[in-house]
């Protein structure tokens, strides 16, 4: 057992007022994310409106906010029109992004309808289509969701059955306009031009509306911060957020650096807020751009990008697309990403698992058969029940190892949330692969008196995962005698572990 880590707690030193949008998630028209997903009409659990309610218990239990729709690469080819009215007439179109037919049988009112039923902590966050088309497409689904009535697109969808409107505040500027793969990829000066008129027109019409501007599709991009640098020069003072997507995995076997993911999606946040930063700078604004991190997770691509690159292009329906299999490793490395997210609250104040459902997701589904939690369920969901309140200042006195991707790098990876109420919540993640980490933190003017539980995710076999045959092979237990005694919480956290600890 190596030495103890430790930190220091103080409700003086804060981060910043955790947003519950950071706890979202994301339905794109991808895989079985919908079809057989979230929407299966003929399943025994699926109700009048074809949802599957044991999904549904397990999105409520999952605890996910705003979910962004309906892309993804897929909203780059998106025509709005054809996912409204009666499901039975809607058009079968050619989805280029995922190489498949879509039916269009769920479209917006059925998201919008499968929103209230999760309940009133899920908010919609829509995205335009900005790669085949633009600001008037943009201006017209604005419309068709969100004016109350008189107009012919308000009119429209008051027919096709939804007569109050849909409210939706949050809008996404396109997706990944940066990315060669992307329909209607754009250069940085293209793109944002076309977000700043389409933003312009959008305020036009709702002064009140959100909008969120692509940045980067990942840091290893060669344009990254340039990107952003130029979008935000002609989009500054006409939006509130720049999106931020990151994706892990495990390269050649190098668990080491995997385990340490989390330093690159820091790295990536820090580099985005100072770009922000800057721009503002340059522009005399005393204006702050907030980052929505919309994609994140823990995703096998170079798994997928060989199995794409054999597939036969025959555009099936609903195909079983990127539907990673996630061990307790994986689950591990997920739970410090939701650590790197919360430690930077005060910036990050939009997040979005990719995805809800079936591709790279967090549940599972069998078509006509059941529905299971994958190990990154319990992170997340975690998280989103008792990481809500103010991030304390976490700086961390911890022992190192080496990485190849990153060099020297914590052991330990921690925040802590103080509640309401005035209870802490410490989520921390032991990267040692092999021996315990002792912790101890030091607890000044927080009045706690008592463990309410220390959870811990970890398994003697990193690769123990939930599957159809053993759904519920993995999952948290109760980790015993961690104590708070004279204002010092000591605890030991096991190797390969993601742990939460309340404190009361």
């Amino acid at each position: 057992m190596s030495r103890p880590a430790r930190f220091t707690l103080d409700p003086a030193f804060t981060v910043g007022t955790v947003d519950p949008r950071l706890f979202g998630s994301f339905v794109e028209h991808l895989g079985r994310c919908v079809y057989t997903g979230i929407y299966e009409p003929g399943h025994p659990t699926a109700d009048e409106a074809g949802l599957r309610g044991d999904v549904l218990d397990l999105v409520r239990e999952l605890g996910a906010t705003t979910l962004r729709y309906p892309g993804g690469n897929f909203v780059s080819g998106y025509k709005w029109e054809d996912s409204v009215g009666p499901a039975d007439e809607r058009p079968r179109r050619l989805d280029l992004a995922w190489r498949s037919t879509e039916t269009n049988r769920f479209g917006l009112s059925e998201y919008i309808a499968f929103l209230k039923k999760v309940g009133p902590q899920a908010e919609p966050m829509m995205a335009v289509n900005l790669g085949t088309r633009g600001v008037a497409e943009a201006l017209e689904l604005q419309e068709y969701a969100n004016h109350r009535a008189g107009t012919e697109l308000s009119e429209r969808r008051i027919a096709h059955g939804d007569k109050e409107p849909f409210g939706i505040r949050l809008w996404c500027l396109g997706n990944e306009m940066d990315g060669p793969w992307q329909t209607g990829h754009k250069t940085a000066e293209e793109y944002g031009r076309l977000a700043a008129e389409t933003a312009r027109a959008m305020r036009q019409m709702d002064p009140g509306v959100e909008l969120v501007a692509c940045g980067s599709s990942s840091r290893a991009m060669e344009t990254f911060a340039a990107w952003e640098a130029t979008v935000l020069a002609e989009t500054y003072d006409l939006v509130d957020y720049v999106s931020l997507h990151a994706y892990y995995e495990e390269i050649d076997g190098d668990r080491d650096s995997f385990l340490a993911s989390a330093v690159d999606m820091e790295t990536f946040i820090e580099a985005v807020v100072a770009t922000c930063d800057h721009v503002g700078a340059r522009l005399k604004s005393t204006k702050k751009i907030n980052l929505s991190f919309d994609e994140w997770n823990v995703w096998y691509q170079r798994r997928f990008a060989a199995e794409s690159a054999a597939a036969p292009l025959d555009w099936p329906e609903a195909p079983r697309l990127l539907e990673d299999s996630y061990s307790v490793t994986d689950a591990v490395v997920f739970g410090s990403l939701m650590i790197a997210l919360l430690r930077h609250a005060d910036r990050v104040t939009v997040a979005c698992l990719a995805q809800l459902v079936n591709v790279i997701a967090p549940i599972m589904t069998e078509p006509g058969g059941p529905a299971w939690r994958q190990t990154t369920f319990f992170p997340f969901a975690q998280a989103a029940q008792y990481g809500r309140g103010q991030v304390l200042d976490v700086r961390i006195d911890s022992p190192t190892y080496g990485t190849k991707a990153y060099g020297e790098v914590p052991l330990l990876h921690a925040t802590a949330v103080r509640g309401d109420d005035g209870s802490v919540t410490v989520f921390a993640v032991n990267r040692s692969q092999h021996d315990a980490l002792p912790l101890e933190v030091a607890l000044h003017g927080l009045e706690l008196g008592a463990v309410v539980e220390h959870s811990a995710l970890s398994d003697e076999d990193p690769e123990a995962r939930n599957t159809l045959d053993e759904p519920e092979r993995v999952a948290p237990h109760t980790v015993a005698a961690t104590s708070l005694r004279n204002g010092v919480l000591s605890a030991v956290l096991e190797p390969l572990s993601w742990n939460v600890i309340r404190l009361a």
